[in-house]
């Protein structure tokens, strides 16, 4: 391996803290990381793509794409097929060698890995991993009927430290494997890309920046001073030139460009069939200008050269589901289709949050489409920031909002979702739902979770939590087996460090009964023995059954762990040490 990959791998060790690992699945966890960071392009957790090991079919990363979003659960991917009413699917395999070289018999040996794992029958033992994600291929092709524009597209990378070089005989051989796969008739197109040293230190590098575009905005005014704001713009653009700042450079559309905007893509609803109506029609599209609101982009960095623009670190903030159709319509825009465009440069988050809130009146937004935006969020990104070394957090309000930071931890970023989980599983005994689909919690939003009123302790203990349960888990010193039944064992670690009654999460009290949470989370030790004492509660719950997803998404499970947990806190609180 070169000096280069191994500074690489140094770097990825500590910011994921994956100190336990030999350099050989350690490189496998960074292949696993660099291919599915080139598609996706939102934080996520390692070990859900992750899946070398026995049984696992030759096979040492698996991501599952559904409409643009990494799932790791059926419920997941029905989540996304409710919320926009269709089915957009990515498979991704990733095979690692930290050989030198491109071994034809190792490739055919991923080929017919991947063989085995679409075989509605297969023959080879798989580990649960494996046939989780196989719970969800098979979930997928049984909703076939919801392919929006087209088949699942499956993407194969075969990564070395080595340099790839055409071989004529190798290339015949992937040539025919791809195409046995083709004819399974199962996918619209099939990649087969073999990774280097070179490409996956390029795919690293991309992993660490902002999204950077450049386009061209010739049609534009630009607008008065305005307080907080550095600059701004409006105008029109061609649509083809906008599809450039929603589209990445696998050819999908950007989903964390829409972040921040409060309504996900609803798929086929009136509003979103007049568009597409409009942009199918040749007059619609010449009169499109005049006819749609337009899109509000809010940049945190612009450079501008005449009608040359570079944003850095931008959203869209409007104009989402505009922009999913003009992407799905993108192979019928004609050159002189427009499309208004506002650029604005600000780095005042009060301000954007006003922007957001303003430009989204059209439609009914509800307190909880809005609470990515609110007060709250800010202030709590700033109680997270307080905290000094060990004890830091920090909070990602926006997408990517720290992947150029260097020297941060993965694992101690908390994502608004991932809050969300873990709030509702320690303080509100919510963890069946925290576990199941996201949209269950929404609800809670403005009202139980997220609430101006609530102290801030209490989420952050949550949040802690979670960090240091997958900590545990990382380096074994909680066993990777109880990784599905982790939301309850957050609610059981309050019950057996805190114990009852649990204060209000808005009055005063609550702050001291969240900071002796986190007091026993500070330590290593006594955290250790703490969530080993949840455990014993899951297990109390299990009575010798098998802990499966099935189990944990029931309310008798969590009731379960909750009784054997206050039994449990009866014995002594771990000594913080």
């Amino acid at each position: 391996m070169d000096r280069i990959t191994k500074s690489y791998l140094e770097v990825f060790r500590k910011e994921q803290s994956l100190t336990g690992l030999t350099e050989s699945d350690l490189f496998e966890h960074f292949a696993a990381f660099c291919v599915v960071s080139s598609v996706y392009e939102e934080e996520f957790d390692i070990s859900t793509v992750t899946v070398g090991g026995d049984g696992d079919l030759g096979i040492d990363g698996l991501a599952i794409l559904v409409n643009g979003v990494l799932v790791d659960s059926v419920d997941a991917a029905q989540d996304l097929l409710t919320t926009n009413g269709f089915l957009d699917v990515k498979f991704i395999f990733i095979q690692a060698k930290t050989s030198s070289g491109f071994s034809g018999e190792q490739m055919m040996t991923f080929f017919d890995g991947v063989d085995e794992y679409f075989e509605e029958t297969p023959t080879l033992p798989m580990n649960e991993q494996i046939k989780v994600s196989r719970e969800i291929m098979q979930w997928i092709f049984n909703n076939s009927v919801k392919f929006k524009r087209q088949k699942p597209v499956l993407s194969m990378a075969f990564v070395t430290t080595g340099d790839w070089q055409s071989d004529d005989h190798l290339e015949a051989k992937v040539a025919k494997r791809r195409e046995v796969l083709t004819k399974t008739g199962l996918f619209s197109q099939v990649v087969f890309e073999p990774y280097g040293a070179d490409e996956i230190q390029a795919a690293y590098q991309r992993s660490k920046n902002n999204v950077t575009v450049e386009f061209s905005f010739a049609s534009k005014v630009t607008l008065p001073e305005i307080t907080g704001v550095t600059q701004a713009y409006l105008g029109v653009v061609p649509l083809k030139e906008y599809l450039t700042l929603i589209t990445d450079q696998t050819g999908n559309i950007r989903k964390p460009l829409f972040y921040d905007n409060v309504r996900d893509f609803k798929g086929d609803n009136p509003v979103n069939d007049e568009i597409r109506a409009t942009l199918e029609d040749k007059s619609g599209q010449q009169r499109f200008a005049v006819l749609n609101n337009g899109i509000t982009l809010v940049t945190r960095g612009l450079k501008t050269t005449g009608n040359k623009f570079v944003v850095t670190d931008y959203q869209i903030v409007n104009g989402c589901q505009t922009s999913h159709v003009l992407f799905n319509a993108k192979a019928s825009i004609n050159e002189d289709t427009f499309i208004p465009l506002k650029v604005i440069d600000t780095a005042d988050e009060d301000l954007i949050t006003s922007i957001i809130t303003a430009t989204n009146r059209q439609t009914e937004v509800t307190a909880d489409d809005l609470y990515a935006t609110s007060s709250f969020q800010k202030k709590l990104e700033a109680f997270f920031n307080a905290y000094p070394d060990r004890k830091k957090l920090y909070y990602e309000r926006r997408s990517m909002q720290y992947a150029s930071v260097s020297g941060i931890e993965k694992v101690r970023i908390i994502s608004k979702t991932l809050m969300l989980r873990s709030f509702a599983a320690m303080f509100l005994d919510d963890p069946h739902r925290a576990a199941r689909y996201l949209s269950d919690l929404h609800g809670l939003v403005g009202s139980k979770v997220f609430n101006l009123e609530h102290k801030f302790e209490p989420y952050y203990a949550a949040a802690y939590g979670y960090y240091k349960l997958e900590f545990l888990f990382r380096n074994a010193s909680i066993p990777v087996y109880y990784k599905p039944a982790r939301y309850h064992l957050l609610m059981a670690l309050r019950y057996v460090t805190a114990g009852e009654p649990t204060p209000l999460v808005s009055s005063n009290k609550v702050t001291k009964y969240a900071n002796g949470i986190a007091e026993v989370l500070w330590s290593d030790n006594a955290a250790t023995k703490a969530f080993s004492r949840a455990v014993e509660a899951v297990d109390a719950a299990l009575n010798g059954a098998a802990l499966t997803r099935d189990v944990i998404k029931t309310q008798a499970f969590t009731d379960a762990v909750k009784s054997a947990a206050k039994a449990l806190a009866q014995t002594p609180t771990p000594t913080v040490v």
